[in-house]
């Protein structure tokens, strides 16, 4: 790897590469990226973030490297439902199917063959939304159609190997009362009630490929429903279905047999992550490249939780922001935790501008290392031009619809073209962030907006900048800006407390953009105008 490419999905594709340099045998001719994804609930800004992560990992490979690359996003639809999540419909019939696999119960929403079925065209949905190149895996296909069968007959013929590796980390947190001695990394389906969770391996077999069970586990979910065993045993094969195996082997299992090559995951599963790669070797395999990533938290630095419903949804991110700001705020240093909130959403799209703006006249490496060359990967790889030349930012937008108070797009534009030449050049990105500009502004600003006119001791000092203002006949955004620096300054007043009074006047917040900026853009006139109309005669 170049040295002068130092964004950190270089540093990932490079370790993909020195993996292929020392696999002498591979199950195949590409390199092989994997996500996984739970359908017990709908995707959310979780699922999104980690598809598009290891996308510009693989967007970074394909930059340094002609093999060729394919994306599974795997369900666990194989997982039994646990509980019957609270913002979903025919609650009644979910409860009698609790403890079955997912791709078995019935889609509580009746447009699709099963609940998984349902998540899993959601889960397709929103990655075609996004336009991201995959391949779509589920457990039920891999398990019930035979593609898993010599990895569950490996993992039976390693058992105790298996066994050995998991059981010493069984119970160990505090208050745990998890039976070591009948662990089993096979979770039999159990061929009379169908259940997943309320059985248990009472032998195995393996010159035949084959578990002995008995259905005899019971357990409540979280609100005491109660998940009831029907007492079956049975001798069955571990292949085609009858089992799946448990969440701390499942990762091994697709390992092994897929030949995964890249998988990333949240903090909270880097000891599952090293389980499961232990637990690869042990059955003759090699484990992928992996890759954590911390976790994002609300504002007040609460980790996000869907059940708490503290977090961000995609859907209400791209309210307010183009979907290139939400790439760019993810894109930052995934393993450092950050607070996700709406409060963000503004400087993440002035941020992400700023380096679109850059991204044009960079030299190769400066323009590999730039954020927009992942977040905006597809047109960099179909070689379209990126750029953007009008200096128009999204906070200067926002103040000025808040200053203007009106939803009229044209009478923005207006003052835009004013403020910048180039601004028609960038067209439609200024008209996605004027729409966005103005939803954020009813939802957010109009609610905390308290205009207050300046205490006495400001008042020398306004009337100073007044005077400049009515006597200025240029239009400089530096000069305006010198001038109430100088106006504060002058007047012995402390600047944070005088810039402070002045966003209070003129934008009833208490901060803003550069004043200079502002006057620019609103116009000399009209400011004087809009500081007369709120001081009256005071001035």
């Amino acid at each position: 790897m170049s040295e002068e490419l130092h964004a950190w999905p270089y540093g990932e594709a490079q370790s993909v590469i020195e993996k292929l340099e020392r696999q002498s045998e591979r199950k195949h001719d590409y390199v092989l990226f994997e996500t996984g994804y739970g359908p017990s609930g709908l995707p959310h800004i979780g699922t999104f973030a980690e598809v598009a992560r290891t996308t510009w990992v693989r967007h970074a490979f394909h930059q340094m490297s002609d093999v060729p690359t394919k994306l599974f996003a795997f369900s666990d639809d194989m997982d039994g439902l646990r509980a019957v999540p609270t913002n979903l419909p025919n609650k009644k019939m979910l409860l009698e199917h609790l403890g079955k696999p997912l791709c078995d119960i019935p889609d509580p929403f009746e447009e699709e063959e099963s609940f998984s079925g349902y998540m899993n065209a959601k889960l397709r949905s929103f990655l075609d939304r996004f336009a991201f190149d995959y391949d779509f895996k589920s457990s039920k296909d891999q398990y019930r159609n035979g593609v898993f069968n010599d990895g569950l007959l490996r993992i039976l013929e390693h058992y105790d190997d298996v066994k050995g590796i998991i059981i010493p980390t069984l119970g160990q947190k505090k208050g745990s009362n998890v039976d070591r001695s009948s662990w089993s990394p096979f979770m039999p389906v159990c061929t009379n009630c169908g259940k997943v969770y309320t059985t248990s391996v009472s032998d195995v077999h393996p010159e035949t490929g084959e578990i002995t069970f008995v259905c005899d586990q019971e357990m409540a979910d979280k609100n005491g429903n109660r998940i009831i065993s029907c007492g079956h045993s049975e001798r069955i094969p571990v292949t085609d279905g009858n089992v799946k195996v448990g969440w701390k082997v499942d990762w091994a299992l697709r390992w092994y047999v897929f030949g995964v090559d890249y998988e990333m995951y949240g903090k909270d599963l880097i000891e599952s992550a090293d389980l499961s790669a232990k637990i690869v070797r042990a059955l003759g395999g090699e484990p992928p490249v992996g890759f954590f990533y911390e976790m994002y938290l609300d504002e007040q630095g609460q980790k996000i939780s869907k059940t708490k419903g503290n977090g961000l949804e995609i859907d209400e991110w791209l309210k307010y922001g183009p979907l290139e700001s939400l790439g760019w705020f993810i894109f930052q240093n995934p393993k450092k935790a950050r607070k996700m909130f709406f409060g963000v959403i503004p400087k993440s799209v002035d941020e992400y501008l700023q380096d679109r703006e850059k991204f044009a006249d960079q030299e190769s490496a400066e323009k590999g290392n730039n954020p927009v060359n992942f977040v905006e990967y597809q047109r960099v790889d179909a070689g379209q031009e990126i750029s953007y030349s009008s200096g128009v930012s999204y906070s200067m937008i926002l103040n000025l619809v808040s200053v203007l108070n009106t939803e009229d797009k044209g009478i923005v534009w207006e003052y835009l073209n004013r403020y910048s030449e180039d601004a028609a050049a960038d067209e439609a990105i200024i008209n996605r962030m004027i729409d966005r500009a103005l939803e954020y502004y009813r939802d957010f600003i109009v609610p905390t907006k308290e205009y207050k006119t300046p205490d006495e001791e400001m008042m020398p000092a306004l009337r100073q900048l007044v005077s400049f203002l009515e006597s200025y006949e240029g239009n400089s955004a530096e000069e305006l800006q010198s001038a109430t620096y100088a106006a504060g300054k002058e007047n012995g007043l402390k600047l944070g407390k005088w810039f402070a009074a002045m966003y209070r006047l003129l934008l009833g917040q208490e901060r803003g953009p550069r004043l200079g900026t502002f006057m620019q853009l609103y116009g000399v006139e009209n400011t004087l105008n809009l500081i007369r109309e709120k001081m009256g005669d005071r001035l």
